[in-house]
């Protein structure tokens, strides 16, 4: 028995399926987890002390890759200052700033521990600030594990053919509305069939977890006039695109400015770290200077502050340029190799956000996204995790590239996929879906 295998027998006594997070118990793929030993730059090293090429990252968290130098001095610096305060310190004014400037939308903003906090806050500013109860939202789009928000909610749910979660009551998401990502048309009669009850508009500007779907043209202005025309707000849930898809996120790549912005991962550089912000008359609704409430004992930490902060300091033209790069090449090279294998693919990309799909059809929403060969993606995946090619254990994830990735290692991995390719279609047809 392998080190992983029996750590994974080990963790299935005290934790729910071994795991912390569903996604990770590769459920999706088949199999049992690796347990990761530790990280550097693009590469995770296994319990068995396998080395892997990690598309991952932290599920994007990690735009400078495992452990880069500053971010561990600056971490490691803070903790001996202590771990925790519970009261302001500099750290979390440094990385404010930070936050503003790189994204103007963000005039104001509160630091919290999770992207689901994030979310969770900004649907409460966005009722407490209209006194309205409804939210759009969209299908395929995960916005955390807030029971409001969990309605078609796309990647773990998806993954696991959830429409939403048990122990949920059905009231509690009465006031979420969904329409179809990319299909400004249905957003419109949502809110014309519920005239003065929509709150907010809420939205992944680029989706990830239905897999990597771009923003057809004209769908994100569109939101904006729609929500301006009906008195609600519009929320992007940059969780997963700030600082990834440009420094100053969708926002600044896409050309339009929301009401209220979610942020998480790269903001804490690797740390659990999250925020929401945006119009200043909004952020000033929130307690103590207004009626909405929200609060957390480690929101601001002193060592999330500090890693957070020393990897925005890093993300500068040059190094955006470079995952432009790197993540272009992957992706011509994972659609070249998926041609000459005559399998139908479609590989989606926004930035150093990208997703292979096993279908024919162009992926622009849910339903299309759904399209995906699931049990290819399977014999695909363990294919390159065989080949020291560690990708997402889930059909509907987004690969995501690090600073630390090159050209060797995309060559290794296209190369590990043209093989993996090649095998599965040995094994005989898939069961598709």
């Amino acid at each position: 028995m392998s080190r992983s295998d029996a750590l994974y027998a080990r963790a299935c006594e005290v934790m729910p399926a071994g795991v912390n997070s569903p996604v990770r118990a590769f459920r999706a793929v088949g199999g049992s987890p690796r347990f990761v030993a530790e990280g550097a730059g693009c590469w995770l090293v296994d319990a068995d002390g396998h080395r892997l090429v990690d598309w991952v990252c932290s599920w994007g968290a990690l735009i400078l890759g495992h452990a880069h130098p500053a971010v561990v001095e600056a971490a490691t610096e803070a903790l001996r200052r202590g771990s925790s305060y519970g009261a302001p310190h500099e750290g979390e004014v440094l990385l404010a700033e930070a936050v503003r400037e790189a994204m103007p939308a963000v005039e104001m903003l509160r630091f919290v521990s999770s992207g689901t906090e994030a979310v969770m806050s900004a649907v409460r500013l966005a009722r407490g600030a209209t006194s309205r109860p409804c939210i759009v939202k969209f299908d395929g789009c995960y916005h955390g594990h807030a029971d409001a928000l969990l309605a078609k909610a796309g990647s773990g749910v998806a993954t696991f053919g959830l429409p939403d979660s048990a122990g949920v009551p059905p009231e509690t998401t009465a006031h979420t509305l969904v329409a179809p990502y990319n299909d400004a048309e249905a957003v419109a009669m949502l809110l014309e069939r519920n005239a003065g009850r929509v709150a907010a508009i809420l939205v992944e500007p680029v989706a990830g977890n239905m897999g990597v779907v771009p923003p057809a043209d004209g769908f994100l202005p569109a939101l904006r006039r729609l929500a301006t025309e009906h008195g609600a707000l519009l929320i992007f849930d940059e969780v997963m695109s700030g600082f990834r898809v440009a420094r100053g996120g969708a926002c600044e790549r896409f050309g339009v400015r929301p009401d209220l912005v979610a942020l998480g991962k790269v903001v804490g550089g690797g740390m659990p770290a999250a925020a929401y912000g945006g119009r200043r008359n909004l952020m000033e609704q929130v307690a103590p200077l207004g009626p909405v409430y929200q609060a957390g004992t480690l929101s601001g930490n002193p060592v999330a502050m500090a890693a957070g902060l020393a990897t925005l300091r890093l993300l500068d033209a040059p190094l955006y340029e470079g995952l432009e790069r790197v993540s272009g090449r992957l992706a011509d090279g994972l659609s070249a190799a998926a041609a000459e294998a005559g399998v139908p693919a479609q590989v989606n990309r926004v930035g150093s956000m990208l997703s292979v799909f096993f279908t024919d059809r162009a992926v622009t929403d849910m339903a299309s996204a759904s399209s995906t060969d699931r049990t290819l993606f399977a014999r695909v995946f363990h294919g390159l995790l065989e080949r020291g090619v560690y990708a997402p254990p889930s059909a509907l994830e987004a690969w995501f590239v690090s600073a630390a990735h090159s050209d060797a290692e995309v060559d290794a991995t296209v190369a590990a996929f043209r093989e993996a390719l090649r095998d599965a279609a040995a094994r005989g047809p898939s069961v598709h879906g």
